[in-house]
């Protein structure tokens, strides 16, 4: 006689739908700062006193409970502890849908859909965007001006270069396809998603992607166009 076995007992971050909602979770608090940040960008066409003014401020959050940089330490850990699990999760993900269908489908078949395909090259995209971006504009090691205390002026001398250009606005177009796809597929795995809602989700999913990408890539035009000198 078959000896019944128990069963094993799977851990959130062990489980399809425990990553799914790392994911999700961390999407969300990700979304929420691109939104901040976007709209402290758009300080740019106020002048430099208040773009600086502005994140000169950034600095002082929290005082004097919080000391010095404090505060956009804080952030920067909790930014990159969404990243790292968002990034992990999406490729354990990824790795078990490839190993579920280990057999080549006919006629080279793709395994996954075309916004899974955009989702995943689309993290790769932005993940390196993300250690550009910060080399760029928070170390100011490959910023073209790369002078400490003038966010202003460094943003300028960046966007009057055209492969900068170029890289950011690929980036951003990257960041609206993945965030159009990971908002409803967030709300889908939190539960947010039914017949009624489907519609309505999307479309909040679009506008939301396309208001990001336009408030982001509206910066660097300005500059190339000379609206922001």
């Amino acid at each position: 006689m078959a000896l019944a076995t128990k069963p094993k007992n799977i851990g959130l971050w062990d489980s399809t739908i425990g990553k799914k909602a790392v994911m999700a979770v961390t999407g969300g608090f990700m979304l929420l700062f691109l939104i901040v940040h976007m709209l402290g960008n758009l300080k740019i066409f106020f002048g430099p006193e208040s773009f600086n003014g502005y994140a000169a401020w950034l600095r002082t959050i929290g005082e004097p409970v919080l000391h010095g940089d404090w505060y956009l330490w804080i952030q920067r850990t909790g930014l990159v502890a969404c990243v790292v699990l968002h990034g992990v999760a999406a490729y354990q993900l990824s790795r078990r849908d490839l190993a579920a269908r280990p057999v080549a489908y006919a006629h080279k078949r793709r395994r996954a859909s075309y916004a899974t395909r955009t989702m995943r090259w689309g993290g790769v995209i932005l993940g390196l965007f993300i250690v550009w971006h910060i080399l760029d504009l928070t170390t100011l090691t490959v910023n073209p001006r790369g002078e400490a205390g003038h966010p202003y002026e460094n943003v300028v001398a960046d966007f009057r270069v055209w492969w900068v250009d170029l890289v950011y606005i690929a980036a951003m177009l990257a960041l609206g396809l993945h965030i159009r796809h990971g908002f409803w597929s967030a709300a889908q795995t939190l539960g947010a998603v039914n017949r009624r809602r489907d519609r309505a989700l999307k479309a909040a999913a679009n506008v939301v992607a396309v208001a990001l990408t336009a408030g982001f890539l509206i910066v660097p035009v300005s500059v190339m166009t000379g609206l922001v000198d």
